[in-house]
């Protein structure tokens, strides 16, 4: 067709100029510090200039698209039909890594038993991201096959993603297990007392309670030494004190709060020290945790009436579990 009479059409030469004007301005957008960005390991950060489409491993989607830290990793295992028969009372969920594999065992056997106690509903998750070695990963899914009780989202495991393992962990309580009451957060070498945690501390007879997050409570602010496993930046945490936190090691919290600390870290900088950041959206939560001193995050000689007395210890090896649950559970005719 031709162009009507009077009309002016573009030369080759202002055509190229344009397109050197937008490759320009595109690249000056791309290098400057307005696109997202990301220094945790495990997740790489694409520039894009619209909100991305919501896929089906998305959650709570009445949060902003703009978040700080867009927790969007999909489930590469997931068992999201472990809370539909009935709420559970109890959530456990264990931090744990590829090659535990007899830890994993020994707490399932032990402590873990989702079927030790008949008139309380228990469910244990332990909680992984995706190894850097292919047989590792098949490992585990053929492990998620045979027992039904592994959580994996798609990041690095490591241990600077600490961090985005317990966030999995509380998006995964407030996605598919929003009606339990409460929720234990430990790791794969802790024993648990579980007589004492459920009926002396959670007592499934009384009112459920809200907002209440417990453990050994610590005060403590940031190590500056390089060298040191819990080093914190100073660009990264400025403050010259934390806030109150309850290690890492376990701690116990109603299962209300798993929304509002998933919902708060989307908004929050993230940090490597897992327990230091929970501490950290607990505050801006305006939730103080209560100290209780049957939480050890050290270890302990093993006696049977001191292990009685806690809820916690920390440093146990599978063959200890063993030895510690078939002890204590044999002797519970014996008085201290």
């Amino acid at each position: 067709m031709m162009p009507a009479q009077g009309t002016v059409m573009p030369s080759k030469v202002s055509c190229l100029y344009l397109l050197t004007v937008v490759c320009w301005a595109s690249a000056l957008w791309y290098l400057s510090g307005s696109r997202p960005s990301s220094s945790y390991v495990g997740q790489v950060s694409i520039p894009m200039r619209k909100a991305p489409k919501v896929s089906k491993n998305s959650t709570f989607s009445n949060i902003r698209t703009r978040s700080l830290n867009p927790h969007d990793f999909g489930y590469l295992i997931n068992e999201a039909k472990k809370c539909e028969a009935e709420p559970p009372f109890l959530v456990i969920l264990i931090s744990t890594t590829h090659k535990e594999f007899n830890a994993r065992q020994a707490i399932r056997e032990t402590w873990g038993d989702e079927t030790t106690f008949p008139d309380v509903r228990v469910v244990t998750l332990f909680l992984l991201g995706r190894s850097i070695d292919t047989v590792l990963n098949q490992m585990v899914e053929q492990e998620s096959q045979i027992f039904h009780d592994i959580v994996v989202e798609d990041f690095i495991d490591s241990y600077h993603n600490l961090t985005l393992k317990t966030l999995m962990g509380m998006r995964w309580v407030a996605t598919f297990c929003p009606k339990s009451q409460y929720v234990l957060k430990t790791d794969s070498d802790i024993f648990v007392n579980m007589e004492n945690l459920i009926y002396n501390l959670l007592k499934p007879t009384t009112k459920p309670r809200r907002r209440y997050f417990t453990g050994y409570v610590i005060n403590g602010g940031p190590i500056r030494d390089m060298r040191s496993k819990w080093y914190m930046p100073r660009d990264l945490y400025p403050e010259s004190k934390y806030p109150p936190f309850c290690s890492g090691t376990g701690y116990v919290f109603s299962a209300d709060i798993a929304e509002l600390i998933y919902k708060t870290s989307l908004h929050t900088r993230l940090l490597h020290l897992e327990d230091v950041y929970v501490g950290v959206c607990l505050r801006k939560l305006g939730i103080h945790p209560f100290q209780n001193s049957g939480f050890n995050h050290w270890k302990m000689a093993y006696s049977l009436c001191r292990y009685r007395r806690v809820v916690t210890v920390h440093q146990i090896s599978p063959e200890e579990m063993h030895r510690i649950w078939n002890d204590m559970t044999s002797k519970k005719h014996l008085k201290c």
